[in-house]
């Protein structure tokens, strides 16, 4: 069993940055692929960036690339999402997801159905 709890939304200015932060409990975390998602109003839940239980594998939506970066710390059992060069179209609740699971490439890690555990979200408003 793995427990997500996020922190660091907030309210921020076009071109500013957050980091968001994912505070992970239970013994799985150091063998978990993690991912970041989020969810604007009337949209479905979207693949925002993911990183291998290593650190090794990194993957990120299209959108975010260059501007996005997902990070991990097994010993403190986080992980990170730096986002720079905030855009409105970024305004969205973002959720930290994790799964057990191995496997790489895009398709394992950008399936939000495939993560077992979820955290609460945390709001991310970028103002034009």
């Amino acid at each position: 069993q793995v427990q997500l709890v996020e922190s660091g939304g907030g309210l921020v200015q076009a071109g500013g940055s957050l980091r968001l932060s994912c505070a992970a409990s239970g013994r799985t975390f150091s063998s978990s692929a993690m991912g970041w998602f989020r969810q604007a109003p009337g949209n479905e839940r979207e693949f925002v960036a993911a990183i291998s239980w290593n650190g090794a594998l990194k993957y990120y939506v299209d959108s975010v690339k260059g501007r996005f970066t997902i990070s991990r710390d097994n010993a403190k059992n986080t992980v990170h999402l730096q986002m720079n060069s905030l855009k409105p179209e970024d305004t969205a609740v973002y959720y930290c997801a994790a799964k057990s699971t191995y496997g790489s490439g895009l398709n394992y890690y950008n399936s939000a159905d495939s993560y077992d555990y979820w955290g609460q979200g945390t709001q991310v408003t970028v103002s034009s």
